[in-house]
């Protein structure tokens, strides 16, 4: 494809101008510290995922864009190229036919010396008649056997011609050929970057039917769900409602105290207005159950203080054993402490000495506040 000149496009500067307020905003923004503190800016990441896309969205249409301009570019360079070669065609078969026409070889001013001519030309022949013996152009002996030679010579001369003619049509039918299969072969390619381009978007809108559907299929779910949900709520209110209802506590039954009782292993229910106090066995039976009680409780406490005493001697031994620890701790953190004091005191001796030679004899050169000061002016 041959290589045109294209004037500047005015989106390469609209990006190059939104790339530089890009740069500018996220330099504002990194070198603010409440938004570096305080955490991540929503409404800036919002913006970046819209910029983000409209890039992308205007990166596709110059992409085809520059599609359609190069296909069209490639076919008006091969018309270009199709009639240039067709115009050298005919500027080759006019200069053959001027040369066969007006240059022929048997009219230059040298043919007879080319050709061997053993004939002169007759006003030749009269020149030399008239200049006598010394103007002699054609002697006796010569030009035997010139007739077949020269056919020879032509025969030659035409298979030669022949030749460079078959191998210059070869050329020229290997060229169209070649120019007919990278013409094929454009057209190849126009049609598979068409053929991917229609794939691309079916695939596309596959993928967004498929999505759809499985949108609707996760809301019919919801939706299900909430509705079985709301009839399950509805059915445990209305058996509550049904229980109250239909209840002992309403109905003021007496029989179902009773027959509760009967089925069950616990105590029978006490009916208020026909009870007319306990009996004597249950009252021997509430006085032996608090004296079992009385009894148990005594003993956990008798328990209790003994585990008290128990405890408060091993915590006395265990403070006089810990205040024995501590008495050798402080002993052993004292001894070490004058160890670390005087270790220190030759660290501290060595880094002085240290210091004063690279002070003194290594860095002489000391940086100013101007080198500090070049570090965190970019965002990058």
């Amino acid at each position: 494809m041959n290589k045109l000149d294209s004037p500047v496009d005015s989106r390469a500067l609209q990006a190059v101008a939104r790339r530089r307020a890009a740069e500018s905003a996220r330099h504002t923004r990194i070198f603010s510290t409440r938004e570096r503190v305080l955490g991540v800016d929503v409404g800036a990441l919002a913006r970046q995922v819209a910029e983000r896309r409209q890039r992308e969205e205007a990166e596709r249409q110059r992409d085809r864009a520059h599609d359609v301009l190069r296909v069209s570019v490639d076919r008006v360079a091969l018309e270009h190229h199709r009639e240039e070669e067709r115009r050298r065609r005919e500027l080759a078969q006019e200069l053959a036919g001027y040369r066969a026409q007006h240059q022929r070889a048997e009219d230059s001013r040298d043919a007879d010396i080319n050709y061997k001519r053993q004939r002169a030309p007759e006003d030749s022949l009269s020149t030399a008649r008239s200049r006598g013996p010394a103007s002699m152009q054609v002697f006796q002996g010569e030009g035997v056997g010139e007739d077949e030679q020269k056919r020879a010579e032509m025969e030659l001369n035409e298979r030669t011609l022949r030749a460079q003619r078959e191998e210059r049509e070869r050329q020229e039918n290997e060229q169209k050929h070649k120019e007919l299969l990278r013409g094929k072969e454009l057209l190849q390619q126009d049609l598979r970057a068409v053929q991917l381009d229609a794939l691309e978007e079916e695939c596309r809108r596959a993928l967004c039917i498929a999505l759809k559907s499985y949108n609707q299929a996760q809301a019919d779910e919801r939706q299900e769900r909430e509705r079985q949900e709301k009839l399950r709520r509805e059915g445990e209110e209305m058996a509550e409602v049904w229980h109250m209802v239909t209840s002992d506590l309403l109905t003021e039954c007496p029989e179902a105290a009773e027959r509760e009782s009967e089925g069950s292993a616990v105590t029978r229910r006490v009916l208020p207005d026909r009870w007319k106090g306990m009996s004597p066995e249950q009252l021997s039976a509430i006085y032996r159950q608090r004296e079992e009680q009385r009894a148990e409780k005594e003993k956990q406490r008798q328990l209790e203080r003994q585990k008290e005493m128990a405890w408060s001697l091993q915590q006395l031994e265990q403070a006089r054993q810990q205040v024995e620890e501590e008495g050798r701790t402080r002993e052993l953190e004292k001894e070490r402490r004058v160890q670390l004091d005087k270790y220190n005191q030759q660290l501290a001796q060595e880094q002085r000495i240290h210091q004063q030679y690279l002070n003194n004899q290594l860095y002489t050169n000391q940086p100013s506040a101007r080198y500090f000061t070049q570090f965190g002016t970019s965002s990058r």
